[in-house]
């Protein structure tokens, strides 16, 4: 038809349309451009050529034609709702959110926009405001978005909300997207030979550069392949160096970015998966919507993706430790817990590029530096006041952070340098920005500070590594007991608190102490070498053992 009608801008329109729905981004690109030089004034184009920019990762010039759109059409919601979407990654989070704000204004039904709207309030560190953003976007929504995720993700972080409030908003998401799918269940055929080789399947999207890797290659790595059949199933827009690796150590590597959910569904079943295992939970990429349909006997989910469980009844079990989920918690899963008995609920690998160990640096700077390495939204009022009565109590100390959320977010790190003024902790004691990768900021820290009731992950194991100890509150089962199950394992329980006051009280003694601090320094690292955290083949041995013992209770129902 182009060719017929070679002056038809709304047909070149409609076909750049067609070929951004199929993903060839460039050939959309090609026929949008061609339609503006023929009707410059059509702002529905430049959206267009707006979105196909922004899904090759040029944000600058989505930007351009979304600001054009807009100029033609200054009531254009849509065009406002990308707008702030681009931004958002650049990380120029104010023009975000007041792009979000000015979709809102327009339309103030716009379900999209709020859920942005909590997006950006998450990386701001204002997780008040961002859960406010996702109940209306859920309560503005037809039924045919998962808007619950972000509520989902923000609620673990709530300083406010107990255990209990937050499992209900899990069951709602069941209720919603998991047993609507329970009439697709179909039984499996008792294996003839119930020794046989186990066939498990990974599911992830994050198969590429990514702070998995330090848990995830050591599995991948050490699998038995006598015994066990591994399947990837990779959640992937593009492979990278380290996806090639992952494609080593798996027998079979299978990508899954071009599948929906029925095809997914019906290629595990196929491929006859014996066990299926969630590595994602809530986040980005997620494939839970196949879990709900029960594709394999035997499913998982498993912390090292989200922390806490999916709220999907038709995943079989939650993979973790005693101290993470203490017997009595079991109400707040979905799934059933499955406790390992003689490891921490993951184990890791260091990279080779974190360098050695560094000298204490208050020996040097003859004060204390307490330092976290987390993301803002853990860094909550109680949070902020604690800390600060911790520096009020340890004369000269100083306080850094390094968070992601004060990239090119100066209005973020001046709130928070506020809240700690607020507490009567001036600003020359603060130190707040951005920097990877994080290990030089490390060696500056003396004693590290974990968050609560969302505890921090991989920067916890890390600090120890670099032979940083931290202080940690136990809190909420899961997501707010990691530290607790990583100092229990590394065999420094002394570090664990019940309480903020003995938060304060543990931090300020183990700081009157240099000497001690510096002999902590010096053998912390090889202390987590020789523990549990980093007995790669002992603990893949002990999965292994999980996966066949979840196999056999499966068979027992035979």
């Amino acid at each position: 038809l182009t060719r017929i009608y070679p002056s038809s801008y709304n047909l070149l329109n409609i076909f750049g349309s067609a070929n951004l729905s199929l993903e060839r981004y460039q050939e959309a690109i090609k026929y949008f451009i061609k339609a503006i030089k023929l009707n410059p004034h059509k702002p529905t184009i430049y959206y267009n050529l707006g979105l196909a920019y922004h899904h090759i990762g040029n944000m600058e010039e989505a930007i351009t034609y979304y600001e054009k759109a807009i100029e033609l059409k200054p009531d254009y919601a849509e065009a406002y709702c990308n707008l702030g979407m681009s931004f958002n990654e650049k990380r120029d989070l104010e023009k975000a959110i007041e792009s979000y704000e000015e979709t809102i204004k327009i339309d103030p039904n716009h379900a999209g926009a709020y859920m942005n709207l909590g997006n950006a309030f998450v990386l701001c560190g204002d997780c008040h405001t961002a859960i406010e953003n996702y109940k209306k976007a859920i309560s503005l929504d037809d039924g045919t978005n998962n808007f619950l995720g972000g509520l989902l993700f923000a609620s673990n972080y709530s300083p406010d909300m107990s255990a209990e409030e937050i499992f209900e908003y899990y069951k709602q998401y069941d209720k919603k997207f998991g047993l609507p799918h329970k009439s697709k269940w179909k039984p499996f055929a008792q294996p003839k030979n119930p020794h046989k080789k186990l066939k498990i399947g990974y599911v992830s999207p994050d198969f590429k550069k990514h702070a998995i890797q330090n848990f995830l290659l050591p599995i991948l790595t050490h699998h038995d392949h006598q015994k066990f059949e591994i399947y990837a199933f990779a959640e992937l827009k593009k492979e990278d160096s380290l996806s090639l690796k992952y494609k080593s150590y798996a027998d079979h590597w299978i990508r899954t970015d071009r599948m929906n959910d029925n095809m997914l569904v019906q290629k595990i079943r196929e491929l006859e998966i014996d066990i299926l295992v969630d590595l994602a939970g809530h986040t980005r990429g997620n494939r839970l919507s196949v879990f709900a349909q029960k594709p394999a006997p035997v499913s998982l989910s498993w912390w090292i993706g989200f922390g806490y469980t999916t709220g999907l009844s038709a995943i079989d079990y939650f993979l973790t430790d005693e101290r993470m989920v203490p017997k009595g918690s079991e109400h707040l899963f979905s799934e059933q817990p499955w406790r390992l008995n003689n490891y921490a609920f993951f184990c890791y690998q260091a990279k080779t590029v974190m360098g050695e160990v560094s000298p204490l640096p208050a020996l040097e700077n003859k004060f204390i530096t307490f330092g976290s390495l987390t993301r803002a939204i853990r860094i909550n009022d109680r949070v902020v006041k604690t800390w600060a009565a911790i520096l009020k109590r340890v004369k000269n100390s100083k306080l850094i952070i390094n968070s992601k959320g004060f990239l090119k977010n100066p209005n973020t790190v001046s709130k928070f340098k506020h809240k700690f003024e607020d507490q009567g902790i001036e600003s020359h004691r603060l130190d707040f920005y951005y920097e990877s990768p994080p290990w030089d900021s490390m060696r500056q820290i003396d004693i590290a500070l974990d968050c609560f009731p969302h505890n921090s992950g991989t920067t916890l194991i890390e600090h120890i590594y670099m032979g940083t100890p931290f202080i940690n509150y136990s809190n909420r089962p899961s997501v707010g007991r990691i530290g607790a199950s990583i100092l229990t394992t590394l065999g420094r329980p002394e570090w664990i608190t019940f309480s903020e006051q003995e938060y304060i009280e543990k931090a300020v003694s183990l700081a009157t102490n240099t000497k001690k601090l510096a002999k902590i320094r010096g053998t912390l690292r090889e202390e987590m070498e020789t523990s549990p955290l980093m007995d790669q083949k002992g603990f893949v041995c002990e999965l292994e053992k999980t996966y066949q013992n979840m196999w056999d209770k499966w068979l027992k129902q035979y």
